[in-house]
């Protein structure tokens, strides 16, 4: 409720929960009783899960200072209630923060596909007002011809909660250094990376030179081709700055793979998208989606129950459009954990066009390849939910695991026989041709290794305000360092994007997650086999010994059960490569 609910007492009254709950879950942690119980438990007769799951309970037990003197445990909780509140208090000034673009002439809007135009009318004074919420702001800064709105639109999203946050942000680092200095821990990324794949601080900065080294070549490539296109077409429009670097690169695809990201949203009615991630699901996974009757919070949201094999194994509940106090960005949460006889229940709470009023709710290429992003975090959450215990359920895994089949699902949006059974348009019922989707997909895959480099910047990010001491962290000085050392476009000295980086509160130190997902991700997708992703064997084989374990097990040995072999950079380097234009 804290995250969507339309009233603002329910979110007051649900963060204060939150708050709550955090500081017993603390308690629990710190609580000796319990652990030396927990250490006394006799684990030879114990099945595999239930060792793993209690040595790593153990594990956490101790990262959370459990085995510290009194003084210090005291010391710990009230950390502990400072960064809950800290953080929560961060989100929510993000979450209430809708920035406005006021546009006075409406030929400014020229660019924009027709129906942004309608939905938009001018105002009795001839102004007509935008927002921050992103079915205003990603067509805006994708398609707009007016340098102007662009900029005031990238600006006005990257400085959502500023300068409220940089105060909030600085005292959370404060407090978290503090936690771990107490710990034993020389900083938070020390602490943070400790019970994760990565192991330790300097592995992921080893982890990280080597994506760059893979990436760094093709994005220079990319960019040389952009910005020489963009010298041809228009060079008043150099150089490029940060807010140009979604039109132009739209601009290039349209003259250089003939694909208008703007035909194909016809062909993505929001209702019918959402139709085709749950039957590409269901034939994925073998699973079968229902209409549910369950009680909604909002009359915009849909529940299911899922069928496995006729029997009911999990329920859950799409909230997809924006509304005043809802969280403005894209994700999915559990709702209830599956254990036993308890079915596992989630949410997905995105920020996607919806239809109303006569409207179709008409969704870009990249709001699919989303859709069908948060549908893999909601599968790894249901399926696996099914296990002995609670605590190991869905996504339980080492948390820079997490990102991993969400953006494998990703993947199966190129598929053609999976479009087509879906991408028809709103008014004639038209599939989407054959020869649109190779444009589109061919289309899609350009500036990949730009892309990389962009989660590279934002992976440095996270590591520098975390990887040394809070005195030493210039906010300001790190965000333009982060971006100049990834991205070759000019940055933008009055933007502000830390202040509404939500993943500094749920990831902290750790954005790299989605890098090092990215390289699971494409791995794990190299096994299905391309002329036949949903029938083949890899569908079940992945089901089985990725999704179902929740976190049974370590997610090295998940991927080893499904790949047969460990994790490698190979497919990651080819899956660049293929967004390079053939020479």
């Amino acid at each position: 409720m804290f995250g969507l609910h339309d009233n603002k007492d329910v979110r007051d009254k649900a963060q204060a929960l939150l708050q709550n709950i955090s500081a017993e879950g603390t308690a629990l942690q710190l609580n000796q009783d319990v652990y030396h119980a927990l250490v006394a438990v006799d684990k030879t007769k114990a099945d595999a899960a239930t060792r793993y799951y209690l040595d790593r309970t153990l594990l956490e037990y101790r990262l959370a200072g459990v085995d510290k003197d009194a003084d210090t445990r005291e010391k710990v909780r009230k950390l502990s209630d400072q960064i809950t509140e800290q953080s929560l208090h961060f989100s929510r000034t993000v979450q209430d923060d809708v920035r406005k673009v006021v546009v006075k002439d409406p030929a400014d809007l020229d660019g924009l596909p027709s129906d942004y135009i309608e939905k938009h009318k001018p105002a009795a004074d001839g102004t007509i007002t935008l927002t921050t919420d992103q079915p205003d702001m990603l067509p805006v800064v994708t398609y707009a011809k007016s340098p102007r709105l662009r900029r005031d639109m990238y600006l006005a999203y990257n400085n959502r909660a500023f300068p409220g946050n940089k105060a909030v942000l600085l005292d959370l680092l404060k407090t978290r250094q503090e936690m771990a200095t107490t710990l034993g821990y020389k900083t938070w990324a020390d602490l943070a990376t400790a019970d994760m794949m990565i192991g330790s601080a300097d592995k992921l900065r080893s982890f990280l030179k080597e994506v760059d080294e893979a990436s760094r070549p093709a994005a220079a490539k990319e960019f040389a081709l952009l910005e020489a296109f963009v010298k041809e077409k228009d060079p008043s429009a150099l150089p490029l700055t940060a807010s140009d670097s979604s039109y132009w690169s739209e601009q290039y695809r349209r003259a250089k793979y003939d694909f208008d990201s703007q035909s194909v949203r016809p062909y993505f009615p929001y209702p019918e998208v959402e139709k085709g991630v749950l039957a590409t699901a269901g034939k994925l996974f073998h699973i079968e989606f229902r209409p549910s009757k369950a009680p909604i919070w909002n009359p915009t949201v849909t529940a299911y129950d899922i069928y496995d094999q006729g029997k009911l194994a999990g329920r859950i509940y799409l909230d997809m459009h924006p509304r005043e106090g809802k969280d403005k960005w894209f994700s999915e949460s559990g709702v209830i954990p599956g254990s036993g006889s308890q079915i596992p229940e989630a949410a997905l709470l995105c920020n996607f066009p919806g239809p109303e009023n006569g409207d179709p709710g008409l969704l870009q290429y990249s709001d699919v390849v989303t859709f069908f992003h948060e549908f893999g975090h909601m599968m790894h959450e249901v399926l696996g939910g099914h296990g002995q215990w609670a605590g190991t359920a869905g996504v339980s895994t080492e948390r820079d695991f997490v990102e991993a089949p969400s953006q494998m699902l990703e993947e199966f949006f190129e598929d053609t026989g999976i479009l087509q059974s879906f991408a028809k348009h709103y008014k004639t019922g038209e599939v989407l041709p054959s020869t649109t989707i190779d444009k589109m997909v061919r289309a899609g895959r350009f500036a990949r290794g730009s892309w990389v480099q962009g989660q590279l910047r934002y992976s440095e990010l996270s590591l520098s305000v975390h990887d040394r001491a809070p005195e030493q962290v210039d906010l300001d000085a790190i965000n333009k360092k982060t971006f100049v050392d990834h991205m070759p476009y000019v940055f933008l000295d009055d933007s502000h994007m830390y202040a509404s980086f939500t993943h500094l509160t749920g990831y902290s130190s750790n954005y790299y997650t989605y890098v090092l997902d990215k390289v699971i991700a494409v791995d794990l997708f190299s096994a299905f086999d391309p002329k036949n992703l949903l029938g083949g064997p890899a569908a079940m084989k992945y089901r089985k010994t990725v999704l179902e374990p929740g976190g049974n097990k370590s997610a090295n040995d998940l991927i080893k059960d499904f790949l047969g072999r460990p994790q490698s950079m190979d497919a990651l380097k080819h899956w660049i490569a293929l967004g390079l234009p053939a020479q």
